[in-house]
């Protein structure tokens, strides 16, 4: 089954199933978010309930994100990707041993999301740049301190991520030891629908991994393709991580991190030694295409300048109000 959310007539938003070549409503005018709060078994039932339904042609819809995310979770779960992508964000090409001993994540924005064919309106940045990832969807009741197993039986469904970076932000904030923030925050891309778990049942290879093929291209130029399985630990462990003294909720999103072998620029910049291929910029097209889901399309516009914020002050660290301290 295929979920999604678009729009007719650039106003009325519209949730449902996408089949074949047309999309149909979910019944009783439910969301994309009470369907994954029921579960895949009930969202089976709903889609036996509308399959045959004329619906509208997939052709005239427009596609937007195919959920509202609760919160969106981002892994480093591929070891090709930060061996080479360390050099180009911190100068030095290693993978640390604490990698190995956790799948480790940030929080990024759920309020910039973008969906398929909306326009990313970058900071200004000398090194924007694209992330192919494949992320995870919860249904369902979620939980806390989930196993491996049960973490499984939460997993609605996949869709397609490009985690979009200005890379020159991100190197400068995470020198101060934290982060990725204004690097990362701006844009993140998700569609074009979301694809329930049990269609991607025969891609599972003997240890749990996701065996499905995942390829980029800026302006139709192929610059990187993975397999998914290439993941340090298979998505049911990066849910169980994330739940552990913790909780997932339907509608968190889990994203894989960026996949190797060109999966973004800047493991390539990492690699070379240059910015080769370039940085992207104004007029740039990235396109995704992972086995199994479908493509994700991705136009890059206008930069857009923040306002300016000083820099830190100079404080003379007193304790209290009427304190002074010797400089």
């Amino acid at each position: 089954m295929r979920i999604a959310r678009w729009t007719g007539d650039g106003a009325t938003v519209s949730e449902g199933f996408v089949i074949g070549d047309r999309v149909a409503p979910f019944p009783e005018g439910l969301t994309v978010a009470e369907v994954l709060a029921r579960g895949l078994a009930e969202a089976h039932a709903l889609f036996a309930a509308v399959q045959e339904a004329d619906g509208a042609a997939l052709a005239d819809a427009r596609l937007l994100a195919p959920l509202v995310p609760a919160s969106i979770r981002d892994f480093v779960a591929f070891e090709e990707h930060v061996e080479g992508v360390s050099a180009s964000v911190d100068g030095k090409s290693e993978v640390v041993p604490e990698w190995y001993q956790a799948p480790t994540f940030y929080f990024t924005n759920p309020h910039t999301v973008l969906g398929p064919d909306e326009v990313l309106r970058p900071p200004v940045s000398a090194r924007l740049d694209f992330e192919l990832e494949v992320a995870t969807v919860i249904g369902g009741a979620g939980g806390a301190n989930l196993t491996a197993d049960e973490a499984a039986g939460v997993i609605f469904g996949y869709t397609i991520m490009n985690d979009w970076s200005a890379r020159d932000l991100q190197s400068r904030e995470m020198k101060v030891r934290l982060g990725p923030a204004k690097g990362k925050d701006f844009g993140t891309s998700l569609g074009p629908w979301i694809v329930t778990a049990d269609e991607f049942e025969p891609f599972l290879d003997d240890d749990g991994f996701l065996a499905v093929r995942a390829e980029v291209f800026v302006n139709d130029e192929r610059i990187g393709h993975d397999l998914v399985s290439n993941m340090g630990w298979p998505f049911p462990e990066l849910v169980a991580y994330a739940s552990r003294n913790s909780r997932v909720v339907p509608g968190d999103v889990l994203g894989s991190g960026t996949t190797g072998n060109g999966g973004c620029l800047a493991e390539l910049w990492g690699r070379r030694g240059e910015l080769t291929p370039p940085p992207l910029t104004e007029g740039d097209t990235v396109r995704m295409a992972v086995e199994g889901i479908g493509e994700l399309i991705g136009p890059v516009g206008a930069a857009v300048a923040a306002p300016e914020l000083p820099a830190a002050r100079e404080r003379s660290r007193a304790r209290s109000r009427g304190e002074r301290v010797a400089q």
